[in-house]
């Protein structure tokens, strides 16, 4: 009788770890600027990703399975950010959402593609991050040749029409990646830029630049680059008497840009998605973050929605496997987010283009920020 005991005590045991194990967690790592002078938007993803994670934790996870958050700060260098990847990869994480920059995206996505971790970044919007055939690599952010065909729209046929435009960008994949596309548009329907410049990431002061600014005679000022940078640029040239109107895209979307560009920002024209916070489907979420003090602006809802996607995607395929999850999303299949509904090509792209016009303005309450006009 001890002996049959003894075999029902191991056999329940056994049993009790078997069921212990058939939920899994699920490592998901979230990658970009955590410090560093673009960690505004680091903090994005990273409060964006960690929300979606804990709402989805809390009906169940994926297929039962709980998901558990690692953090890559990558400073946007891309070195790092290929070490970052690399100790995702070592640490096992499954699934990934970053990084931020672009030329920090792309070389991380090697790793990532080698080591059959699925990407879905909120932010990167350089064409070759879904042009290189990479099946894992997708986004919830539009590309740069979309972003840039409103720029030259504006200027060959909207309000910029019959002005004088500089273009000036910041040696980066992203932001030269813009500025160049632009520039291409608009000198195909005969505009031809004042000037063209290119600055460096970390630089403080722009005194030869805005002179040169100045002397181009230029009444619009294209810059392809981040709100560091560009908002540096803006309130040196209001200093020096310049009212030079700026057409910027996406990588200004953080409301630092009017502290650091000051007063002057207002009337800067800016691209970008239709404000998720404004979309129902968002309602929730949005609430659970100004609980928490935290404006959920800008990418904070596409890292979000990523998450939801690889959610949505799994239960469909009915497993966690990523080239299973992978066919499902390259499926045309529609999924629901925070950011409206999107589907995805065989590149890995969005299938709907979404980019409007915002303006830098005094809100309500005084401050200066973006809203969509």
């Amino acid at each position: 009788m001890k002996k049959m005991l003894l075999t029902s005590t191991v056999l329940a045991v056994s049993m009790a770890f078997a069921g212990m194990a058939s939920a899994a967690d699920i490592k998901v790592g979230v990658a970009g600027p955590i410090t560093g002078p673009n960690a505004a938007f680091g903090a994005q993803l990273k409060n964006g990703t960690e929300q979606a994670i804990a709402d989805i934790n809390a009906k169940g996870g994926i297929l039962g399975n709980k998901l558990v958050l690692e953090v890559g700060d990558d400073v946007s260098d891309p070195k790092q950010g290929v070490s970052v990847a690399n100790k995702f990869v070592g640490d096992g994480v499954k699934w990934v959402v970053g990084h931020f920059n672009s030329g920090v995206t792309i070389p991380a996505s090697e790793v990532y593609a080698e080591n059959n971790i699925l990407t879905i970044t909120p932010s990167a919007t350089n064409p070759k991050v879904t042009e290189r055939g990479l099946p894992n690599m997708f986004r919830t952010c539009g590309r740069d040749d979309q972003q840039a065909k409103a720029w030259s729209d504006w200027v060959l046929t909207g309000p910029g029409k019959g002005k004088k435009v500089a273009v000036v960008h910041d040696k980066t994949t992203y932001g030269q990646g813009l500025a160049d596309i632009a520039k291409a548009n608009i000198e195909a329907g005969g505009v031809k830029p004042v000037l063209y410049e290119g600055i460096n990431i970390g630089d403080k002061d722009f005194s030869a630049l805005v002179s040169k600014i100045k002397a181009s005679g230029a009444d619009v000022l294209m810059w392809g680059g981040l709100h560091t940078e560009g908002g540096l640029i803006l309130r040196q040239l209001r200093d020096q008497g310049s009212k030079i109107q700026m057409l910027s895209g996406d990588g200004i979307t953080d409301n630092e840009f009017s502290t650091i560009g000051g007063p002057g920002v207002v009337g800067t024209l800016m691209t970008f998605g239709p404000d998720p916070r404004n979309n129902p489907a968002a309602k929730d979420a949005v609430a659970a973050f100004k609980a928490k003090n935290f404006d959920p602006e800008a990418y904070t809802l596409y890292s979000y929605a990523a998450v939801q996607i690889i959610a949505q995607a799994a239960e469909a395929a009915k497993s966690v496997d990523n080239k299973k999850i992978e066919d499902v999303m390259h499926s045309g299949m529609t999924f629901h987010t925070v950011i409206g509904d999107i589907a995805y090509d065989k590149k890995g792209d969005r299938t709907s283009i979404d980019y409007v016009w915002y303006t830098w303005k005094p809100g309500a309450d005084g401050k200066i920020s973006y809203f969509q006009d």
